[in-house]
């Protein structure tokens, strides 16, 4: 007789998202992790997570080079290695002009 799921148990879509795609990490280069640093900028979990989901839709899109976009944050990433280029702060980033990226995710 099967046995139900206990209710902490994935749900099917949560297993095939991360199946999809394949589990793979986000990472920082020096560059981002030494920004956030210094801003006192934390990554927690959650926002680990949304980051991985936006560039696997940037991915699904062919995108190369991602600006996500958070309420006081705003991050440039590689999609294809999965890391976080750089970092901005709300007002750094209305200081300046994003350049080489070919998409951008509002989160």
């Amino acid at each position: 007789m099967a046995q139900k799921p206990s209710p902490s148990a994935e749900s099917f879509k949560d297993v095939m998202a991360k199946e999809l795609a394949g589990g793979r990490p986000v990472s920082f280069s020096k560059h981002a992790g030494e920004r956030l640093h210094s801003r006192g900028i934390e990554m927690p979990q959650e926002r680990m997570q949304q980051v991985a989901d936006a560039l696997d839709k940037a991915e699904a899109k062919g995108s190369r080079e991602t600006l996500i976009l958070f309420d006081d944050l705003a991050l440039v990433a590689s999609v294809k290695n999965r890391t976080v280029i750089t970092a901005f702060d709300r007002d750094k980033l209305r200081e300046g002009v994003v350049t080489s990226i070919d998409s951008a995710i509002i989160i």
